[in-house]
Parts: structure tokens; C-alpha cells; sequence
């Protein structure tokens, strides 16, 4: 069964959504519109907020379906399978299965555990529906991207709450129906909150009061909301399953005027935090992997390539805005799950400081790093999120739920950060910035990094144009262009002086039993060699750099010497207060999850014994509040106003796949710094790759595992790639960032839609 036939049966392409409502007025084109363009297209006349809607629920009807096929032993086809329902449609998933033997060189050979075949199961939240389990692999030109988990339209947008339990107010409900829907139907849905914006207002909005009127959002899983599912992407069949009030993000947000839409998918609890290891042990590996997948939604494609990863774990945000599903969304960003995402869909990312956007109401893993940011298709809207943030009453960001809010006053604009973006009619908007090149950061570790790094190199010669003067990074190894003076004082410089003061652990770290760090003629662990380093009158370890710096640390696993994640998820569930799942136990006794791999984990989280003793946590705020002390030196050294360099340097790998990623092992080193450091970024389009190295699968020598590795050998691209460019300086500095990434974005106009998901018409939207 196709799944492109199943999704778009009764959709005819159209060049815009909707007719005119003159013959002398231009069409409205729902597809890549702005914030803008919404507001003036209803000004106009051209379309109400409830055409808006509509519009969107279409969209989400021909583009949000199944994109995966289940990963077999022998790729015989299965029994047809329905979902739950979303855009007044249930999921049809394919019959059509993936032969492991197809993706895996040599699994004749293959003496290892028997992997989790892909199956078709009822879901723990509903079990009159049915999602994928085990092993999945990206279905090639899908024409669905699977972006929403769940939309806010009633009789969908909640399983406890589901079809005539959530009956609009005045009429009965059934028999049966759990005491919470009498309340919970009284909510509006996301139409008929804008069919009442369309009596209030009609054609004259209050856009200084609502500056997010009508605009369509989505928001990462794990944000709750009181209107939708919120499960944080979990299959887990609580008391009801949606929460008791807005996180901070989604109320403010709602107060702007937003359409509160749809809950986007996300990899299913902000990436799960891995394994702590424990008595549970995994006996069906998934010996093949990848992209940003939850038990209750699925996994998410990515709409230039749907057999390739979105990136996580904000895969959802990325490709719901990237596939024209939603105006802007939510992200959250650990790691690099607001970056990568970003990058992987080409559409722009904005993560301000750690503290700037509140995140209560959410569940997370780390305090030091888990922070929201905003993903659109442009600079400008993305910028207009922002300042939708800020409380009404105080006109500051600060949220008395979030300890990470209370920044220094000094770290918010006290003037709108829209006034901040370039004017794109300036011949050189940038005269006299100075724009810090990082080398540390576009380092050719093998062939996947070179074609991402080479069209950045071109690209910066955009920002000469504009009047910007640039500076670059140096150090051993990295790429030193003459036509690009050299900083006066570098990373390497900054990190010497403060590293053997404050950080001197480094120097003991040891990699395969040996010092990961040394120089000839010095015993780098002795207090005479560290003075003289930190006043640079002994030589520096040529591998202790930025990259190594803001990588990982010998046994930094926050799976396995923290708790964060098992203490936040369980504070979570206590301030919940659901009846029914009220911890780890009562979580995972109500819950089943996607593999035996997650189903080990969560089993391990719930029987851990905590240990208070939080190494990784300890370094992860050592490391922050130095490393941002090196970077306002290296800033004011040179006098530079912000940093340019590639967000990732791998592509996006193949969804069912030995490993992951499409670049090498040096693709992702050092790229975390942002999240790391809490630090403010910007993300724009900066261009796309026509060739890719996918990574390679080998069978281990004794036949029990699969190793990846990176590719040497280019695959030409049907359909090519997109990637960012990153923007980004010291806390507080969102103004200058927005300045430089605007002019840039203006300037280039990198931004391009997937051509696979184009305009619809929907004949049954008559019927709401």
C-alpha cells in the first residue's frame, strides 16, 4: 500500500490555498508566509484567521503521515494497521516492509542477539490504535514528514478526552466519559479559537496587544499545554493525558495571540537521557537506528530527503516549519536539539540566552543547558516570538517558576528586539562590525566536513560585502586564509590563561590508558609547567582546544554519574499530579515504549539508586562559567561583536541505519558549545550540499555487532540537503547577534521550501 496514496487521495495541487475574495485581489498563499504576510493578508480581506487554520489542518491532513516502514527479517508485508487520528483522519501505516538483509552488509553472516524486528502493536494510551515498534527505516519520497504529534482539534486532540468525550459545550456526554472532559471540552480548539478572534476583531486585529495573532504554532512535546495531549512524546496512558496548566512558554505565547496548534514530535523525552545501566539488560538490540523518534507519535523524516533524519531531538520543530505544517515552533536545546534540527531543515533557529524564556512546565535532563528557542522560517518572525515573551505586566522576561530566569537586568533589551534586524535596503548594514571566524570549528577531520565547510568559506565573503571586517581563529591543524587577518588573542590564548587555574583536572585526563594531553620536555600535571602555561611562556597542548574543550570529558555521561534527568522527570510527575501516574513506577506500569532498548532504559531510571554525588554536573558548571569567561576575553580582546561558523558539519544520515549521522567523527566535536555555555545563537540558511558520505556499517570480526564508520565515498543527492550558518556571542548579546544574522539572511535568501510539499486543497474543510 502506498503510503503517498493513502495521505493525499482527494488533494489536488493548487498554485494557492485559497480564492480570492475579488478577482482584482491576489491570492493568499499559505505556503512559506510570514507572520507579516498572515496579518496583512487579514487586514486585506484576502483571509481570515479561521481560513488560516483551516488551511494548516489541510496541510497536516496531506503532509503529517506515516513516513517509516517497519524493519524486518524478511521483508514480507504485514497487516494493515490504523492509528490514531489526526486532522480528522486516522494513520494508515504501510503493509510493505524493509528486509534487514537490504540495509546490512553481510547479516547472513550476523551470530549476534536477535534484533527488535519492526511490529505492529497496539498503543498502552489507546489500544484501539496501533503504532510502530522495533525497527523503522525512512520510506524514500514518503510525501509525509510526520512532523505533529497532535493537533488541538477536538475529538483528536486528547486520548482521554477522545471524540464525543470531548463534544462540544451544551451538549450531553456519553456514558462513560472521565469527570475531567466536562471541563476540558469547555477549551476551545485551535479553530474555534480562531473563528472567535474572527468575530472580535474581523479584519482589525490589535496587533500591538496581540503581535502573534493568528499565527499557527507548534511546540516540542515535552512543553505541556492544557488543551493538548502533553506526554512528552511518551505512550503512556495517564489519568488524563493532558496537563493541568500551560507551561510559562505556551501561556505567554497564548496571551500574544498565538493559535496554540499542535504538540510536534520530538526523540521521545528530550532524547531520554540514555541508559544508566542497571539490572535490566537489553536482549533484542536495534542494530539499525536513527532519527528523532517517540513511542506515541512515531518518527519524524525530513522533507528534502524523507529516508533521512531531521535531527534531534526537536526533529518535529524543525519539520513542521520547514514542511509549511506551522508558522514557527518551540524548540528545546540540550545539546544540539534546537541546532541540529535547524540545520538539518533549513530553517532558521533562534536560542537566546539561558534564562531568557522560561522553562517551566517542561520536562528536562540538565539545569545548566535545557533551554527553549524559537524555529520560523525567518530571522524576522523568529525575533517577533521573542518578543512575544516577555510578560505583559512587567514588559521583562523573568518568570518566577524558572530560577534560570532571574538573569542580570542587564541581559534583556529594553527596547523590542525587532528594532535590533538590519535594514535590508542599507547597501552595508555591518560597517564596522568585526566578525570572529572560528577555524577551531571548520576543521576537515575527513571528506563528509568539506563540503559544508567550503561553502561556509565562500559565504563569509557575503558578510565582506555588507562592510563587515573579519578576523579568524588560528591554532595547529586549522585552515588560516590570507585574506583574513589572524585575532590578536585567540582561544587557544584564552583557554591557556584560564584552564591551569581553574580547570588544572584536564591535564590528569587519560584516553586508552595514556595522557590525552602532553608536550615534549614538560610534565604538564606539575605546577610549574601549569604557571608557565597560563602565562604563555610554555608551549600549549596542540589538542587541548576549543573542540576538546567543549566535548565530552573522560566518563562525562550524565546517565550514569548524575541523576538530573530521574530527579527531573519525577519532580515533573509530582507537580503533574496525575491520578494514576504519580512516578517512575506507576510511569512505566502504565507505559510501553518503542524498543526493548528504550523499555531497559526507562526500567533502569525508575530502579536506580540515586547518587547525590554529581560529577558531570559539577563539570558541566565549572566548565560554563569559565568558558564563558574565555569568550568575553577572546570578544573584547579583538573587539569583535559576534562569531561566525558552521552550527554542524555533518548532513543528515539515513533513518534506519547502522549508527548515525552523515559526517564523520569530527562533524558534532566542539558544535555544543552554545547549549553548553547558555550562550545566545542564531542559526540562518546558508546554502545546500548536492553530495553526501553516507556513514558505512561493517560486521564485527566475530559476528556479533555492527560498527559504523564515516564514509569516504560521495552519494550524489536526488534531492540536496540544506545547512545553516551559526551566529553567536556572549550572554546578553541577542541584539548584535540579530544585527549580523539579518543582514546576512537578507542578503542571501537561502531559505527554500521542499518541493515535495507544495499547496493543497482540501474539499472536507468546508465541513467544519
Amino acid at each position: 500500500m502506498s503510503v503517498r496514496s493513502t495521505f493525499r487521495a482527494g488533494l489536488a495541487i493548487t498554485a494557492a490555498l485559497w480564492a480570492c475574495t475579488t478577482q482584482a485581489q491576489q491570492p493568499f498563499a499559505l505556503e512559506e508566509a510570514s507572520i507579516e504576510g498572515i496579518h496583512a493578508a487579514i487586514k486585506s480581506g484576502q483571509t481570515t484567521c479561521a481560513q488560516v487554520v483551516e488551511g494548516y489542518v489541510a496541510r497536516a491532513r496531506a503532509y503529517n503521515g506515516v513516513c517509516t516502514a517497519l524493519v524486518t527479517e524478511d521483508g514480507k508485508p504485514v497487516a494493515s494497521a490504523k492509528g490514531t487520528t489526526r486532522a480528522g483522519a486516522a494513520l494508515a501505516f504501510p503493509t510493505s516492509t524493509v528486509s534487514i538483509a537490504s540495509i546490512l552488509p553481510d547479516f547472513d553472516k550476523y551470530k549476534g542477539k536477535t534484533p527488535d524486528w519492526g511490529r505492529m502493536e497496539s498503543t498502552a494510551s489507546d489500544p484501539t490504535v496501533m503504532q510502530q515498534y522495533g525497527m523503522v527505516s525512512g520510506i524514500p519520497n514518503a510525501g509525509q514528514v510526520n512532523a505533529l504529534e497532535s493537533l488541538n482539534i477536538r475529538g483528536e486532540r486528547s486520548v482521554t478526552c477522545k471524540g464525543a468525550f470531548d463534544a462540544p459545550p451544551g451538549t450531553a456526554l456519553p456514558p462513560g466519559a472521565p469527570a475531567a472532559c466536562e471541563e476540558f471540552r469547555k477549551q476551545p480548539d485551535a479553530l474555534e479559537t480562531a473563528k472567535a478572534l474572527d468575530a472580535k476583531y474581523g479584519k482589525n486585529p490589535d496587533l500591538k496587544a496581540m503581535p502573534l495573532y493568528c499565527v499557527a504554532m507548534s511546540f516540542k512535546a515535552v512543553y505541556d499545554a492544557k488543551d493538548i495531549r502533553s506526554t512528552g512524546g511518551g505512550d503512556v496512558s495517564y489519568a488524563t493525558d493532558f496537563a493541568p496548566d500551560d507551561s510559562t512558554l505556551v501561556a505567554r505565547l497564548r496571551g500574544a495571540g498565538a493559535i496554540i496548534y499542535a504538540h510536534a514530535h520530538n526523540a521521545e523525552y528530550n532524547g531520554g537521557s540514555g541508559d544508566p545501566k542497571g539490572m535490566a539488560k537489553v536482549e533484542r538490540p536495534s542494530v539499525v537506528t536513527g532519527g528523532a523518534r517517540e513511542t506515541w507519535g512515531g518518527t519524524t523524516c525530513n522533507p528534502y530527503d524523507t529516508t533521512r533524519q531531521t535531527g534531534g531531538s526537536s526533529g518535529g520543530s524543525g519539520a513542521s516549519v520547514a514542511a509549511n505544517l506551522v508558522v514557527c515552533s518551540i524548540c528545546e536545546s540540550t545539546g544540539g536539539s534546537c541546532r541540529n534540527p535547524g540545520t538539518h531543515n533549513g530553517v532558521v533557529t533562534l536560542v537566546p540566552t539561558k534564562g531568557m524564556i522560561s522553562f517551566d512546565g517542561s520536562i528536562g535532563s540538565n539545569p545548566y543547558r535545557d533551554r527553549p528557542g524559537i524555529t520560523c522560517r525567518s530571522l524576522a518572525d523568529a525575533t517577533t516570538v521573542l518578543d512575544a515573551f516577555r510578560d505583559k505586566k512587567t514588559g521583562g522576561y523573568f518568570d518566577a517558576a524558572d530560577t534560570a530566569t532571574a538573569l542580570p537586568r542587564s541581559f534583556e533589551s529594553k527596547t523590542p528586539y525587532m528594532a535590533a534586524l538590519s535594514d535590508p535596503k542599507a547597501a552595508k548594514p555591518l560597517a564596522g562590525k568585526r566578525i570572529g571566524v572560528l577555524r577551531e570549528l571548520m576543521v576537515k577531520a575527513n571528506p563528509a566536513d568539506a563540503a559544508i565547510i567550503d561553502t561556509i568559506d565562500k559565504e563569509l565573503a557575503v558578510l565582506k560585502s555588507l562592510g563587515a571586517e573579519l578576523v579568524e581563529s588560528t591554532g595547529p591543524g586549522y585552515y588560516d586564509d590570507p585574506a583574513i587577518p589572524n585575532m590578536a588573542f585567540n582561544f587557544e590564548q584564552g583557554i591557556a590563561e584560564a584552564v591551569p587555574y581553574y580547570l588544572p583536572e584536564v591535564f590528569s585526563w587519560q584516553k586508552e590508558g595514556k595522557p590525552e594531553f602532553s608536550v615534549p620536555g614538560y610534565d604538564v600535571t606539575s605546577r610549574d609547567y601549569l604557571v608557565a602555561a597560563a602565562s604563555h611562556k610554555a608551549p600549549w597542548p596542540a589538542n587541548l582546544d576549543f573542540r576538546r574543550i567543549m566535548g565530552a570529558a573522560p566518563n562525562d555521561d550524565d546517565t550514569v554519574t548524575g541523576y538530573t534527568f530521574s530527579f527531573q522527570f519525577a519532580q515533573y510527575l509530582q507537580d503533574r499530579g496525575d491520578k494514576k501516574v504519580v512516578d517512575w513506577a506507576s510511569l512505566n506500569a502504565n507505559a510501553k515504549y518503542m524498543t526493548e532498548v528504550r523499555t531497559v532504559a526507562m526500567k533502569n531510571w525508575e530502579n536506580k539508586k540515586i547518587d547525590i554525588a554529581t560529577p558531570t554536573l559539577s563539570w558541566d558548571l565549572r566548565r560554563q562559567t569559565v568558558m564563558r569567561t574565555v569568550v568575553l576575553k577572546v570578544l573584547a580582546q579583538n573587539k569583535i561583536d559576534v562569531f561566525v561558523n558552521p552550527p554542524l558539519l555533518a548532513l543528515p544520515g539515513k533513518i534506519g541505519a547502522a549508527g548515525n549521522g552523515g559526517g564523520g567523527g569530527g562533524a558534532a566535536a566542539g558544535h555544543g558549545y552554545g547549549a553548553s555555555l547558555g550562550l545566545p545563537e542564531a542559526f540562518v540558511p546558508a546554502g545546500f550540499s548536492n553530495t553526501i558520505y553516507d556513514t558505512v556499517a561493517k560486521l564485527s570480526d566475530d559476528g556479533t555487532e555492527y560498527r559504523s564508520s564515516p564514509g569516504t565515498t560521495p552519494t550524489k543527492l536526488e534531492s540536496p540537503l540544506p545547512f545553516n550558518m551559526a551566529f553567536w556571542a556572549g550572554p546578553g548579546d541577542e541584539t548584535i547577534i540579530l544585527k549580523v544574522a539579518s543582514a546576512y539572511e537578507a542578503a542571501t535568501h537561502h531559505r527554500k521550501a521542499p518541493p515535495g510539499f507544495g499547496p493543497v486543497t482540501d474539499t472536507r474543510l468546508s465541513a467544519r
